[in-house]
């Protein structure tokens, strides 16, 4: 049983005393689930989940059905897990557009990660920054198979019009995980910095998220 455990060494008390970082992901996982079940302790419960899931990002991608087929969980533990990351979104939206992106690039880079990685088809977007580049906000523009031919420069151009940015930075995920961008991202890449080239709005980077993983083009020197 968890509470004749040392008090150091239950999930709980352990982030009281040290901290949220210093625990594993089955103990913060515990914490959420709260119980276990007969003859399985909460952190046992937490371990199984991760190890028939793979990872944390895995179970928050999963389905009511796959997360209701573990015994013990129901649909108010899916409830309480898709709250748990919709809240963290919006937390990470929040840091991201009350920041300096020159400065803040990390809370960015989370944020965008936090709203792509979980995407099974590509999604291209752009954030819209003010002429102070603090982050006004982030636009989903595209959805599918992302090539030179899906993604619309008029479009593009149109929606920074209409909400008054100053300049932007592209963004698209790649759901095979792979971060590193394609010839065809190059491609739409110089095509939107000319075509917003012409209504003088720059464009100050183009990031790709895959999984945990964000490439910059404005950081290998590619723009």
């Amino acid at each position: 049983m968890l509470k004749t455990w040392p008090a150091q060494e239950r999930p709980r008390e352990k982030l009281l005393q040290q901290g949220p970082a210093a625990l594993s992901d089955a103990e913060l996982l515990a914490i959420f689930l709260r119980t276990g079940v007969k003859g399985c302790s909460v952190v046992d419960l937490a371990r199984q989940l991760l190890n028939n899931f793979g990872s944390i990002a895995a179970i928050y991608q999963a389905s009511i059905s796959d997360f209701c087929q573990v015994h013990g969980l129901g649909q108010a533990k899916y409830v309480q897990l898709q709250a748990c990351l919709e809240m963290a979104k919006r937390y990470l939206k929040e840091q991201a557009s009350t920041q300096h992106y020159l400065t803040s690039s990390r809370q960015t880079k989370d944020y965008l990660i936090s709203e792509l990685r979980g995407e099974r088809h590509e999604v291209f977007g752009v954030v819209l920054l003010s002429s102070q580049h603090e982050v006004m906000g982030f636009e989903r523009l595209f959805e599918g198979t992302i090539d030179a031919a899906a993604v619309y420069p008029r479009v593009v151009v149109e929606r920074v019009l209409s909400l008054n940015a100053a300049a932007v930075i592209l963004v698209h995920n790649h759901p095979s995980g792979v971060a590193s961008p394609s010839d065809a991202d190059h491609r739409i890449t110089q095509r939107l910095i000319q075509a917003l080239g012409l209504i003088e709005v720059p464009v100050l980077d183009h990031l790709v998220v895959a999984n945990h993983q964000c490439y910059s083009f404005a950081e290998h020197g590619q723009l």
